[in-house]
């Protein structure tokens, strides 16, 4: 049988694994395998695994336990070996950057932020602010009807938008990126203007959720903040 591999400690990790149970259904026993100064987190793999709901839980919990006691390298949901061995290998093989990971993550945790802002309230700031889309808007509604006029307009405000969408992004990431160690950003979709991840070390964790509490109450009731953390530093590993 497959093993499913969960995530990756330094030996003299205490790996407490007392009440927690595996992915698969029944869930499976968890266990580790180790090689040298590193463990894998793993368990029997359950055939034709799902991201049902369970699972992805079982397979957070492990990771949350296992980060409430020292570092910790979470690996994705889904991830398989052939057998022990063939994990033992993997730690064996990649042991210097395994061990150059865990020394990066040592003391922090992952928090994950999105960002929107209001339509309307950037469109109005658009025709307020850009003549040149005051100027079109103010003659489509006096009455010229040229079809010219709303495809210029409308190239107008979507280069607007994303101007002012990239230097809203740039401007709250610097301004938290002083407490933080390292930062990854992910294309945003939907409404959003910003997807990114932050590295925080636990000792600075406090000065940045102040920041970003300050900015959310800086930018007001028109802007969409979704912190979500501390998280296992899955985007960092």
């Amino acid at each position: 049988m497959s093993v499913y591999v969960y995530s990756i400690t330094a030996a003299d990790h205490p790996r407490r694994l007392d009440g927690l149970v595996g992915v698969g259904e029944p869930p499976s026993v968890l266990r580790s395998v180790c090689a040298g100064p590193l463990c894998a987190i793993v368990s029997d793999a359950p055939d034709g695994l799902r991201p049902k709901r369970r699972d992805i839980t079982a397979h957070q919990s492990v990771q949350e336990r296992l980060m409430s006691d020292g570092t910790v390298l979470p690996l994705r949901f889904g991830l398989t070996a052939p057998d022990d061995e063939a994990v033992q290998a993997a730690l064996t093989e990649r042991h210097d950057e395994y061990l150059s990971r865990l020394t990066a993550l040592d003391g922090c945790v992952e928090y994950h932020l999105k960002a929107a802002i209001d339509e309307n309230t950037l469109l109005r700031q658009i025709l307020l602010e850009t003549p040149e889309a005051r100027r079109l808007n103010d003659e489509i509604i006096g009455g010229d009807t040229g079809p010219e006029l709303p495809l210029a307009l409308g190239k107008l405000v979507a280069q607007e938008v994303r101007a002012r969408h990239y230097a809203l992004a740039t401007g709250i990431t610097e301004a938290l990126r002083p407490h933080t160690r390292q930062e990854v950003n992910t294309e945003p979709t939907g409404k959003d203007f910003l997807n990114v991840s932050f590295l925080v070390d636990r000792e600075h964790e406090q000065l940045f959720l102040t920041a970003e509490k300050g900015l959310t109450a800086e930018l007001g009731e028109d802007f969409d903040f979704r912190l979500h953390g501390p998280l296992p530093a899955y985007s960092f590993v």
